[in-house]
């Protein structure tokens, strides 16, 4: 049974960093795609960021272009989000989740219809 477990969330005040983690079982991260999605109280989860299985393309929402980096560890069935210059809109619960392998879709990197085996999040919270 594919898990993903995500880890390193926490309270920092703003313009501090943190780096998520998501630690993958029942299956081999090298063979697929992985995003970060986040999801704030009354609102829905959204797009944060992508990485191909090789980790050669990546994908951000607009608003964290710039601040934050995916990567990935396919020795460590990892997949890593460092989050710089952290805002309070930046609050939220994010979650890993597995690519369904649409490859061949436009969007397919950045849309939550092509995802699959959702971790259960960790809490992100930046004060003012």
């Amino acid at each position: 049974q594919v898990r993903m477990v995500e880890s390193g969330g926490g309270l920092v005040q703003a313009g501090g960093s943190l780096r998520l983690s998501c630690t993958a079982s029942g299956v081999t991260l090298s063979t697929v795609a992985m995003g970060w999605f986040r999801q704030a109280p009354g609102k829905e989860r959204e797009f944060v960021a992508a990485i191909s299985a090789n980790g050669d393309t990546t994908e951000y929402r607009d608003s964290v272009k710039d601040r934050f980096t995916i990567t990935r560890d396919n020795a460590q069935n990892t997949v890593y989000l460092q989050m710089n210059n952290l805002k309070p809109e930046d609050t939220a619960v994010y979650s890993c989740a597995r690519n369904r392998g649409a490859t061949a879709l436009q969007g397919y990197l950045t849309l939550r219809r092509y995802y699959d085996s959702w971790g259960q999040g960790t809490q992100v919270t930046v004060s003012s």
